[in-house]
């Protein structure tokens, strides 16, 4: 016995290898090993594949990607008449839960959001919101639930809303003044309404008005902001292939860094110009949107304060949404 042990032989050709014990031993071990690896792989597999909503065959790595049509909601109304009201999609290494039922919606949005609040930041949106600190992209945690508790119950308010009246009937009636100056000749009435729009935003964000050298850098923040949301919007290949992130083979990283690069340095500019002058342009009680928040980071209260890089997610987000509006 003790011969089989030390010389365990196997006829290769003409000649003859021998392999000592240890040499088994080791063999069988990695090849125990790569078996227990593999089922286990492929159990959990059964039981992601048993756990999942069903969907459309899709290709291995792709998925989807290739059978979406131009009209997605077409799409995803004729698989959801195949498959049931929850779908799976996967496009490249992301997994979608498509939802076509109003009841279950309420059961997802409503009756259990904590659970569903979190999800995958467009690389894009990471970069234009400082990192994820304003109210949209931040993840779901007592820092959001903070953050949404002092924007709505000291900004958005009614009392908020209200300290900014004053700098939208200055607009108002600016823009009245240049229609009357106007009288006799052609107005571009579509233009004139679009510059107050503009003007209206401004004034409440931070007290500004479309007037010389503020008007071409609010112009100019206007036009930045309208290529970074396309940016949000155009599909990125890094946010379906993470792994691909580093390589940013489309520019749409580089290109929300430039920008957010100049955001940040006319944010800060305007923070610092306000903070020089102190309170700000005031008009009695009233407070545009930048002082209210500068208020709230001088309380000094981790749990009632605001910092400055939140500030600056909060201007630029607020900003977007109007623009979206």
């Amino acid at each position: 016995m003790s011969n089989f042990y030390d010389k365990v032989a196997v006829l290769a050709g003409d000649g003859l290898a021998a392999f000592t014990i240890t040499e088994v031993a080791a063999t069988l071990t990695v090849a125990t090993l790569l078996i227990i690896y593999y089922s286990r792989l492929v159990k959990k597999h059964i039981i992601k594949t048993k756990l999942s909503p069903p969907g459309p065959v899709g290709l291995p790595i792709l998925g989807h990607l290739l059978f979406i049509k131009p009209d997605f909601l077409q799409y995803v109304t004729k698989q959801s008449q195949i498959h049931g009201r929850i779908i799976k999609l996967q496009l490249g290494r992301k997994v979608y839960i498509i939802v076509s039922s109003p009841s279950i919606a309420k059961q997802i949005l409503k009756d259990h959001d904590a659970i569903f609040a979190n999800r995958d930041i467009p690389v894009a949106a990471i970069k234009g919101s400082f990192g994820g600190l304003d109210i949209v992209w931040r993840s779901n945690g007592p820092e959001l639930r903070k953050l949404r508790k002092l924007v709505v119950r000291e900004i958005m308010s009614n009392k908020g809303l209200d300290a900014c009246y004053e700098f939208r009937r200055r607009e108002i009636r600016q823009m009245v003044k240049n229609i009357h100056e106007k009288i006799g000749s052609p107005i571009n009435l579509s233009e004139q309404i679009f510059l107050t729009t503009l003007s209206v935003t401004i004034s409440m964000l931070w007290g500004g008005s479309l007037n010389g050298e503020e008007a071409k850098l609010g112009l100019e923040f206007k036009d930045r902001l309208e290529e970074f949301m396309k940016l949000m919007g155009e599909p990125n290949i890094s946010d379906i292939f993470p792994m691909l992130r580093p390589f940013d083979l489309q520019g749409i990283e580089s290109k929300a860094k430039k920008h957010l690069s100049w955001f940040y340095g006319f944010l800060e500019s305007v923070i610092k110009q306000r903070m020089k002058l102190g309170e700000g342009p005031k008009m009695g009680d009233n407070k545009d949107f930048l002082q209210q928040l500068l208020e709230l980071n001088q309380r000094g209260d981790a749990k009632t304060s605001l910092s400055m890089m939140e500030i600056k997610a909060l201007l630029l987000v607020s900003r977007l949404n109007f623009e979206i509006r």
